[in-house]
């Protein structure tokens, strides 16, 4: 399993689907071998999640570097250097690594997942040297009409995709507009090798979590707590419009600054965030808060009154992983993305809040009161826990062993006989 994202790594919503498919794997006959990165090459490193690891799990560190902070003269360097990612040094690290796991533990699948562009290409050259069957991951689409911006980093990307595309068994998409997108991008691919498994939520840590957490105790005493957790992209989730919006009805007395609360915790664009709250006149409602444990963080989502999500139209094809964990918290949610897209879908799924476009100052602001004013009447929809349970990772990973089933039978790797338990394999 090639993962960049795992721990010690903080910040990244992505720890957590490759973290409960190594956790739960081996309720389905699989035992994971994990290649990832050396911790130095991580921006920021905490050990909250460490202990979730399996004791008896194999974990490779490779050697890596961070282009940006290990490559740079005064903060310059080279940009071939960062091509695909500032990571592509991990390439030089994983491979030697990875053929010694093979040579050592003779798996029967590679697994890799992007985002990290390199993941996938250190999964492409071990796919090629050894034949093994290789699982592409996508959390997110690869080379998107102007993203990445850069002509030649953008290249690279489609490089990178293209031969994932040519040599990898299956293709599997945590949203169904990925998925879409990608056979009509090779239409040459089969139907059968291209999966949708979307992100989900941990019941055992959540569970945890609600039972030491009083959801009756509100974040803000007497004041109405709109939570948004993670990171605030300024343009694929633009708080502009939201801001904008939230400073005329403060103006016009239609929100009360004093009674309501928008917090954003974990933003990392704090400094986007101050600005626009300082230009919109909304800085006694805003509160921005820096990181906390994950844990902490669910408990947060617990004790607010509703949960916030933007997503910008141009990724209509992708879901927020932590999406999953708002449904599972059974709080409102208002998502401000396009109606027509996957988010949205999800929410309508779900019946889990209210829907209105990221982009439009004017539907946010017709939306944002009437948001308000049912959550105080307590007619807001919250997602049917029954319903949700379907969304955990446990379930999830019900569904990628059987993609790894597949995919291993098809390539002649042993299969089980009838009636006897699995014997385990290694992805």
């Amino acid at each position: 399993m090639i993962a960049f994202h795992f721990p010690p790594l903080m910040g990244s919503s992505g720890i957590h689907r490759t973290l409960n498919f190594v956790r739960y794997l081996p309720k389905f006959g699989w035992s994971p071998l994990v290649l990832t990165a050396h911790p130095r090459a991580y921006e920021t490193v905490s050990d909250d999640q460490l202990a979730a690891v399996p004791p008896d799990t194999v974990v490779e560190r490779a050697f890596a570097l961070n282009t940006a902070r290990h490559l740079s003269l005064l903060r310059r360097y080279p940009a071939f250097l960062a091509r695909p990612d500032r990571w592509v040094s991990w390439w030089l690290g994983a491979v030697p690594a990875g053929l010694r796991l093979i040579r050592r533990h003779r798996p029967d699948v590679i697994w890799s997942t992007y985002p990290i562009a390199t993941a996938h290409l250190i999964g492409a050259t071990l796919a090629k040297l050894t034949g093994l069957p290789w699982v592409a991951d996508f959390r997110d689409p690869m080379a998107q009409d102007g993203y990445p911006s850069d002509p030649k980093t953008w290249q690279s990307f489609k490089r990178v995709e293209e031969r994932v595309f040519d040599r990898g068994s299956a293709f599997v998409f945590v949203a169904p507009g990925a998925a879409r997108m990608y056979r009509r991008r090779y239409p040459s691919i089969e139907k059968s090798r291209v999966f949708v498994i979307e992100n989900g939520y941990d019941e055992t840590i959540f569970a945890a979590v609600e039972a030491e957490t009083d959801r009756t105790q509100p974040l803000n005493p007497g004041r109405v707590t709109l939570l948004h957790s993670g990171v605030m992209y300024p343009s694929e989730r633009n708080p502009e419009p939201l801001l904008a919006a939230l400073g005329e009805l403060v103006a016009s007395g239609k929100i009360d600054a004093n009674r309501f609360r928008l917090r954003f915790r974990a933003a990392v664009h704090e400094a986007l965030l101050r600005r626009l709250a300082a230009k919109y006149s909304v800085e006694r409602c805003i509160e921005i808060l820096p990181p906390v444990p994950y844990q902490e963080a669910l408990a947060e989502m617990l004790q607010a009154d509703a949960l916030l999500i933007l997503q910008s139209r141009d990724c209509n094809d992708q879901i927020p992983a932590k999406l999953y964990e708002y449904l599972r918290s059974a709080k409102p949610v208002l998502a401000l993305t396009d109606p027509q897209g996957d988010t949205a879908s999800l929410i309508h799924r779900y019946r889990a809040g209210l829907v209105a476009p990221m982009e439009s100052k004017e539907e946010i602001a017709r939306a944002l009161p009437e948001f308000l004013a049912r959550l105080a009447r307590g007619s807001l929809p919250v997602a049917d826990p029954s319903e949700v349970r379907n969304a955990s990772r446990l379930e999830r990973t019900r569904e990628f062993a059987q993609v790894l089933d597949g995919v291993a039978s098809a390539a002649g790797a042993r299969a089980p006989a009838a009636q006897e338990a699995p014997p385990p394999r290694r992805p």
